[in-house]
């Protein structure tokens, strides 16, 4: 099945204000334009019956189904009531709990899969209001649970007894404001919060009688914040042609506190893990000209212990973990850009890990840090969300690589410490000069402290090899050069330039 198709039936299943998004200001409206935003999603929208009853226009039987490649999900709600409130709004309500089904097509010769998974939401609330052009809808619920019911499988032994997964939102509270007609492009903007998220793992994997191994899983956040807009276009289900059409989307989600604690039992002892974070964010964005995804994590500490680790425990925190890619998914003539970043910020780790390379503790236990930020651009010759220009690609290279920005590299750690940064292009008509890659024409620049002192220790604690470390030592003299005055410290510009390679200056190639 396509995710965004599966994506979307979940969503609307698991908070019904979704449903009242695509509703106008008369319960005949609200329903009529959910229908058509299912079915321009790719999903099919049924009931059993649609009566009104006073004010209110009930449907019954209601069953929303998406399928794809190899599997099929099915959403089945017993009621929906829309009703007028008399004042130009309209209210939604809903069964308090119902299935979402899954089925995965089994292996050859083998039954289907089926996963159903219970939703429930006591207590929602969504009032819908505005005009056709521009909607809008709040909603709030004290809590929402998404819980797997059972797993009917032709090989129940792969399937835990005691299997237990639910996720539980408690205080959503939220609105979305619907712009658009129906039958042409819409936006979509929204923002919600809660007050926590909390999600638990239970099970026995029984796969291996003589060591069934038992896990317990708990995982938290807390202060929830998410903000969206978006624009849908055209069929929905075939995203290379709606990103061409104008489909795109972007948000940004935070959170406060967050805990982790997990346990795995097992015939040698138990493995405990624990984890905390003092909060981070995630954000994203897709259209036309891109694909963009990041994410930031604080004051992020861990804790294991038990099991096969040779101390009773070790524990490692940081203060700062980040990355962030964004890339081109469109085929096209011009460059576009692309970028890269990953930082590990003030990461130290306990002494009993410590202890097992450097007992004698001649290594500088100062906290560690890698940075790597790079931009750059590329041309690619295939739609990256067309699933038929891909299978058709074969093995050649979706594009061309044009250019590399190292706007910051940084690693830290053992009293040395390595920055650089550059700039290059790469002529994709050459791809001899430097053995099948765009021969590159730019400059590296790189400065080392505390390199040769690190090599050092390393020799006597006789965990490099002597002769290696010669040869790491001339590799240095050939590519670097030692800065005056500044002991243990050596930079080194490196530079491509008219298809030759040369290092301070002095031409390797």
């Amino acid at each position: 099945m396509k995710p965004w198709t599966l994506m979307g039936t979940t969503a609307c299943a698991a908070i019904l204000a979704a449903q009242a998004a695509f509703a106008d200001v008369t319960p005949e409206q609200v329903w009529t334009g959910w229908k058509d935003m299912a079915t321009s999603a790719g999903q099919t929208v049924t009931a059993a019956s649609e009566s009104r009853e006073g004010a209110s226009l009930v449907v019954k039987g209601l069953s929303i189904a998406s399928s794809g490649e190899g599997a099929d999900a099915t959403l089945t709600i017993d009621q929906v009531t829309f009703t007028d409130k008399g004042d130009g709004s309209v209210s939604v309500t809903a069964s308090d709990s119902y299935p979402l089904k899954v089925r995965a097509a089994g292996e050859e010769g083998k039954a289907d899969v089926l996963t159903t998974i219970d939703i429930s939401h006591p207590g929602l609330r969504v009032d819908v209001s505005g005009s056709p052009d521009e909607m809008r809808y709040d909603f709030a619920a004290p809590t929402l649970s998404v819980k797997l019911a059972g797993v009917e499988s032709p090989d129940p032994a792969e399937i835990p007894e005691d299997l237990v997964v639910e996720a539980t939102v408690t205080a959503l509270a939220g609105n979305y404001i619907v712009a658009g007609a129906a039958d042409g492009a819409r936006s979509v903007s929204s923002n919600a919060t809660a007050d926590a998220f909390s999600m638990i793992l239970q099970g026995t994997d029984t796969s291996d009688p003589g060591n069934a191994s038992k896990i317990s899983a708990k995982v938290t956040l807390t202060q929830i914040a998410g903000t969206s807009t978006g624009k849908s276009v055209g069929d929905m289900a075939n995203m290379a042609a709606a990103l061409k059409a104008g489909m795109a989307a972007e948000g940004n989600f935070t959170y406060g506190g967050t805990t982790m604690d997990m346990t795995v039992a097992e015939a040698t002892g138990e493995t405990k893990v624990s984890s905390s974070a003092s909060g981070g964010d995630v954000t994203f964005a897709l259209d036309a000209g891109q694909m963009a995804y990041g994410g930031k994590a604080r004051d992020m500490s861990m804790t294991m212990s038990g099991g096969d680790l040779p101390v009773p425990q070790i524990s490692m925190a940081y203060k700062e973990g980040a990355f962030n890619f964004a890339m081109p998914v469109s085929k096209s003539d011009a460059p576009a850009p692309f970028g890269f970043g990953l930082k590990l910020a003030d990461l130290t780790v306990s002494d009993e890990l410590w202890n097992m390379f450097d007992p004698g503790m001649q290594l500088p236990r100062d906290p560690m840090t890698v940075i790597v930020d790079t931009t750059g651009t590329a041309t690619l010759n295939v739609d990256l969300m067309d699933d038929a220009a891909i299978m058709a690609m074969g093995d050649a290279s979706p594009g061309a690589l044009n250019s590399l920005d190292i706007k910051a590299l940084q690693v830290k750690m053992a009293g040395a410490d390595v920055t650089g940064s550059g700039a290059l292009t790469f002529d994709n008509g050459d791809l001899v000069t430097y053995g099948g890659f765009p021969a590159p024409t730019g400059t590296i620049s790189l400065k080392a402290m505390g390199l040769n002192g690190l090599l050092d220790k390393l020799t006597a604690m006789g965990l490099v090899p002597e002769d290696q470390v010669m040869g790491a030592r001339m590799m240095l003299g050939m590519f670097a050069k030692v800065v005056e005055g500044q002991p243990d410290t050596m930079v080194s510009d490196l530079e491509f330039k008219d298809k030759h390679f040369f290092a301070n200056g002095m031409q390797l190639q």
